[in-house]
């Protein structure tokens, strides 16, 4: 019997736990010789028996996995076209959202705080619970039905993901505390500098691993973090030995995942043992309700719409994760190219300062708005002495401190007059932010 070998190009694969799927389903088919799949290129090549199976079966086993194979130049526009569909969504919706202000009230607001937004961790988690259930939805069934009575299958998956969230929480802790001792061991945060940096790296990792959920760009498949393959195989053969559910949830958060990493950065730049095992805990509580049963429920609905549903999450998570990334750039003191164009281009010159008399001061006046910060114009070369009015009312938990890293100052306002002093020197726009990196205002500085 002579065999025959073939490499098809898959679509839709989003980690490397597809891979290992696929492979795993396609090595037990009768027929099939050998099987080889690749996420990083988008392939799998197979040995198959011809007079045992054919291609189109082959094609069908693939495909009732929730995958699809591409045949010609065709089918490869096609995808081309989606994928730019996408991201075109993705650039849309992150434009509108950022703009409204509404981006702010979906990501953690200060990574150095114990007041973080919790709540919104816990959205964060429901949102990339998509690809938990994905990567992890196997050992959590298996957690379920290793027991044909219904009560020991519930159990069973409660202790997995009790297990879970354990280790999580644990982990978090753990690297709070690391960051605590990285920032002089007081406990009481980091850096805003620092900050920014930590919210930049936690940001590019929550897009790229949304995007390569949605699988659209093929090169960022590369973008992995693995462990070492000694400690993965280890790690590997311990879980498939262990016979407590408990157990297995806990060697769980020692695998590597996308959305597990991005809030792993997050506890870091806590600072703080407590800030960090609650960040974890409260992503980790998040992922719960997909793997309890809400995977169920999405498999049930049919593999078109639940495709809907998870591109849907996936898109989500790559906005949040542009706009923790914009929050990073503004706390970093980055100067955002876009703001600058559109500052330099609109043609708008809002509260210019006016200069004294004896032309050793200028003075500009301007309010502080519970949502956002003004927008002043002042001259090179000449001192500044900015007068803010502040109404008791209008202070809230993000504007109440300005960071104007140009400068190097940092104001908390009170309630009336606050006097802000600096020295403007080369004409341009500069961006300044308050201390979460969530409402942004500039000083557009000009020659006289």
């Amino acid at each position: 019997m002579t065999n025959r070998r073939k490499v098809l190009t898959i679509d839709g694969m989003t980690c490397t736990n597809c891979q290992k799927r696929i492979e795993q389903t396609l090595i037990k088919t009768d027929g099939i010789m050998e099987a080889h799949v690749s996420f990083r290129h988008g392939e799998a090549e197979i040995c198959y028996r011809p007079q045992i199976i054919n291609l189109s079966k082959i094609e069908r086993i693939i495909e009732e996995l929730g995958y699809s194979v591409i045949h010609h130049k065709k089918e490869k526009k096609t995808v081309i076209l989606r994928n730019a569909g996408i991201l075109a969504t993705i650039g849309i919706l992150y434009v509108l959202l950022q703009q409204s202000g509404m981006l702010n009230m979906f990501v953690p607001s200060r990574l150095a705080d114990s007041e973080m937004g919790y709540g919104m961790l816990f959205v964060v988690g429901m949102l990339t619970s998509i690809h938990c259930v994905a990567m992890c939805g196997g050992i959590n069934l298996a957690q379920s039905i290793r027991n044909t009575d219904s009560s020991k299958m519930i159990l069973g998956s409660l202790l997995y993901n009790a297990g879970r969230i354990t280790s999580y929480t644990a982990i978090g802790g753990v690297l709070g505390f690391v960051g605590m001792l990285a920032t002089g061991g007081t406990g009481t945060g980091i850096p805003v500098l620092l900050q920014g940096i930590l919210k930049l790296i936690a940001g590019a990792f929550m897009a790229v691993m949304g995007i390569r959920m949605l699988d659209v760009i093929p090169g960022f498949r590369r973008f992995q973090i693995r462990l070492p393959v000694t400690a993965g195989l280890r790690i590997g053969r311990i879980r498939q030995k262990a016979n407590g559910s408990f157990f297995i949830g806990l060697l769980n958060g020692f695998m590597p995942c996308g959305p597990m990493q991005s809030m792993q950065i997050v506890a870091l730049g806590t600072g703080n043992p407590v800030a960090g095992a609650m960040s974890m805990l409260m992503f980790s509580l998040g992922t719960v309700p997909l793997m309890l049963g809400l995977g169920s429920f999405i498999s049930t609905i049919g593999k078109r719409h639940s495709k809907i549903v998870m591109n849907t999450g996936a898109v989500l998570v790559v906005v949040l994760g542009l706009a923790m990334f914009t929050q990073g750039g503004s706390l970093a003191g980055i100067n955002s190219i876009i703001v600058g164009s559109f500052a330099e281009t609109s043609g708008n010159i809002k509260n210019v300062a006016v200069i004294s008399e004896k032309g050793d001061e200028q003075i500009v006046y301007s309010d502080l708005d519970f949502g956002g910060y003004p927008e002043i114009t002042v001259y090179s070369g000449i001192p500044v002495k900015w007068v803010i009015s502040v109404s008791e009312e209008v202070i809230n938990g993000c504007n109440y401190r300005m960071i104007l890293s140009e400068y190097g100052i940092s104001h908390d306002f009170t309630p009336g007059e606050n006097i802000i002093e600096f020295m403007p020197l080369n004409p341009g726009t500069i961006p300044y932010t308050c201390w979460m990196g969530m409402i942004n205002g500039q000083i557009n500085v000009i020659k006289e």
